[in-house]
């Protein structure tokens, strides 16, 4: 995977990560948390929606419609685990 690849995958993830959090109607983390929420999102997308029947298309479109609907998952499992006390809300605060 060349460098170019990898500043995509980072800048979809990152836009993934923060959309995510509008809908789910999170507090925004800042831009590093983000991008590792679009990133886990990225390939949670992309393994859940093709089991369920889904296709979101090609490109970098469709890979940030898959990284967001994944995102969403991963922010509402995490806020789940949250409230049920199985992760700390925050971590060192």
């Amino acid at each position: 995977m060349g460098v170019v690849q990898i500043l995509v995958m980072l800048a979809v993830g990152a836009a993934a990560g923060w959309l995510a959090t509008r809908i789910v109607k999170g507090q925004s983390n800042g831009l590093l948390p983000s991008i590792v929420i679009g990133v886990i999102g990225g390939l949670v997308g992309g393994w859940v929606l093709p089991r369920i029947g889904l296709s979101v298309g090609g490109g970098l479109v469709g890979a940030l419609v898959g990284a967001t609907i994944g995102s969403v998952l991963v922010l509402v499992a995490v806020i789940g685990l949250q409230r049920i006390g199985v992760i700390p809300r925050r971590i060192g605060r």
